[in-house]
């Protein structure tokens, strides 16, 4: 049997062990309760965590191209960039697969029989983390541009409600920006 082959074979084992570890990642209350809730509608994280990571999971195995992986990263990347989580933390869940493999394996990857397809393995998850990180810093970076605009509305309107302002036909008001008229 290849790695391939014994990797699909103890598919479910891996997962609950990836899983495990990438739940280590949030305190103790909302690890138990991502855990314990299996309901999509009550628990939205948890089910996007295990149908993303098994999604990761399988399209790792088939060797697929990363790019085909963004809509399954995507839905675990936008999650852990709004939780407030070091950006080390929020993006060490693909590296964590590494640890559920070898600790599933650990027998069967004594010696040298799987090391070059290991080799490969591994090399294509840190392509994945490379990419969940372009992800990650996108997701910020819109964070960071809303949480501007916001700051500017507010201060806009502070201002306005001081009658310190005045308003300049053709502008949208809180953004400086120049808007269509009617006439």
């Amino acid at each position: 049997m290849d790695l391939k082959g014994l990797l699909a074979a103890k598919k479910d084992a891996i997962l609950r062990k990836w899983f495990d570890a990438v739940l280590e990642s949030y305190p103790a209350d909302t690890s138990n309760f991502l855990k314990t809730k299996k309901n999509r509608f009550a628990n939205p994280v948890g089910y996007s965590l295990t149908k993303g990571l098994e999604a990761l999971f399988d399209g790792l195995l088939q060797g697929v191209e990363i790019e085909t992986l963004s809509p399954s990263l995507d839905s675990i990347v936008r999650i852990r960039a709004v939780q407030g989580m070091a950006p080390s933390k929020a993006m060490i869940f693909p590296f964590l697969l590494k640890n559920a493999i070898r600790g599933e394996l650990e027998p069967e990857l004594r010696g040298d029989r799987f090391s070059g397809e290991m080799t490969a393995l591994e090399s294509a998850i840190d392509a994945l983390a490379l990419h969940a990180f372009n992800i990650y810093m996108q997701c910020r970076e819109k964070i960071y541009a809303l949480q501007a605009e916001e700051s500017q509305r507010l201060t806009y309107r502070l201002l306005q409600k001081a009658k310190m302002v005045c308003e300049v036909q053709g502008e949208d008001p809180g953004t400086g920006s120049s808007k269509d008229t009617k006439k």
